[in-house]
């Protein structure tokens, strides 16, 4: 504790937080609300929250697509990448929304409120989820393009609903833990991801958050379809060699 205390403390001398002459209106639950928004909300908040709007309408209108056609059934992943970007462009909106409104959090409700929404706990949830999500669709184009055979005879739907259970899952146990433990609420201000108990966590999380999100996932997607690719022109040289004289149809001769 008197490691995240002297963080804290550290934090509030680094960033001035201009509290002036507010008048707060006080709510139920611990929760408060500023009536006085000292300049509003900054642009950036209002553009994040119609960006999450537009994202929210569009994942909804593919999903709805998807279902009315049947493919969810024949296209499990995309159908769950959709999803998942559904669930965060929909916390976008929430997260930022409230943000907008300056709430002030107190009491246990405000606590809650800090460690899943404002701090962007839930949110990274889906996020985490939408990185391991494509690193499976990746991985099956691959198996059903490169090892077709085998993919035809052991991939199962088994496989396909596990790998979506596990990228929800992981996205919860990856994000949730670290909101909670790295995040908290000093006068009535939620500040997500900024405690730590020392330098070498802050910067090992780092390293392992550039990991797991972009590297991994960016060498994944390489790996797979430089593989497909590859086997696509191997198909299409065949495929020529087989047919020389439509080959050369329109040709100069």
């Amino acid at each position: 504790m008197s490691g995240e205390t002297s963080t804290v403390s550290h934090l509030f001398d680094v960033m001035t937080t201009d509290q002036g002459d507010m008048t707060d209106t006080t709510g139920e639950n611990g929760v408060t609300s500023s009536s006085s928004h000292g300049g509003g909300a900054s642009y950036f908040e209002y553009f994040v929250v119609i960006i999450g709007v537009k994202g929210t309408a569009a994942n909804d209108l593919v999903l709805y697509a998807m279902v009315a056609s049947k493919q969810h059934k024949k296209h499990e992943l995309i159908f769950n990448q959709n999803a998942n970007d559904l669930y965060s462009c929909l916390f976008l909106v929430i997260t930022y929304g409230l943000k907008l409104f300056e709430i002030h959090l107190s009491g246990s409700l405000g606590y809650w409120l800090c460690m899943f929404l404002f701090s962007e706990g839930l949110l990274s949830c889906g996020l985490f989820a939408s990185y391991i999500n494509l690193m499976f669709i990746s991985i099956e184009r691959y198996l059903k393009v490169v090892h077709s055979k085998w993919s035809k005879k052991k991939l199962r739907k088994w496989m396909t609903y596990a790998a979506i259970a596990c990228a929800w899952i992981s996205g919860f146990i990856a994000e949730i833990p670290v909101a909670f433990q790295t995040s908290v609420v000093m006068d009535g201000i939620c500040f997500g991801y900024v405690v730590y108990k020392s330098d070498e966590a802050r910067v090992g999380l780092g390293i392992y958050y550039f990991l797991f999100t972009y590297f991994l996932v960016l060498l994944v997607f390489i790996f797979c379809y430089v593989k497909i690719l590859m086997v696509i022109r191997h198909q299409a040289r065949v495929m020529e060699g087989h047919n020389p004289g439509e080959s050369r149809i329109g040709r100069p001769q």
